[in-house]
């Protein structure tokens, strides 16, 4: 390893500290989303269940005791559950909109390596070929191949490696996007059938 970081020229550095980093923002992130995502299906039917019963305390107590993005949107929601619909829908928006900064924490650096790693690379490509070519000008166009190689064989090196970072960059970022949206996505489809769930308990008190 050492010896192809050597080879590779200082750029190599550089890739290996975007590797690190890609790394550890992509294995935060797997376990973040891991922990906010919920059955939310599952749990939609627990809340239903108490506020049929009217038992809006337990109903906010169980979202209060549950992490994730999910209940404590539906927890915002439920602590004004006699409030119109429409500001019910405005709580749930703007607790919702809490809840994305969170989510996206990170993404934005893990993209930025996956699309910049493959320029430090070609800046290394460069920088090995001016190398190669500074050999043969200092010889008078006489350079052997063995004199010439060091050059070659570091812009190639420095390329390989900036492609074996990015393109795991790449996928790690598109997956980890794609888990985010299925969290937005809960959250969304979970605010409206709350909200659904609140009116249809609140009708019979309309009634009388």
């Amino acid at each position: 390893m050492m010896e192809l970081l050597q080879k590779g020229g200082p750029l190599m550095w550089l890739i290996l500290a975007a590797s690190i980093t890609a790394m550890g923002v992509f294995a935060e992130r797997l376990v973040f989303l891991h922990r906010a995502s919920i059955h939310t299906g599952d749990f939609l039917r627990g809340l239903a269940n108490l506020l049929k019963a009217k038992n809006f305390a337990e109903a906010i107590q169980e979202c209060a005791a549950t992490s994730g993005p999910v209940p404590r949107v539906l927890h915002a929601i439920l602590l004004k559950h006699g409030a119109r619909r429409a500001e019910l829908r405005e709580i749930a928006q703007e607790a919702g909109q809490l809840e994305v900064p969170r989510l996206e924490q990170n993404l934005a650096l893990l993209g930025t390596i996956a699309y910049a790693t493959p320029l430090i690379g070609l800046l290394g490509t460069i920088l090995g070929l001016l190398t190669a070519f500074q050999q043969i000008t200092a010889h008078g166009g006489y350079s052997t191949a063995v004199e010439i190689s060091g050059g070659v064989y570091e812009s190639l090196l420095t390329s390989a490696a900036a492609l074996t970072v990015a393109i795991p960059a790449f996928v790690g970022h598109s997956y980890l996007t794609a888990r985010v949206n299925d969290v937005i996505h809960d959250i969304e489809r979970a605010s409206i059938e709350l909200l659904e769930l609140l009116d249809t308990s609140a009708a019979p008190t309309d009634a009388q």
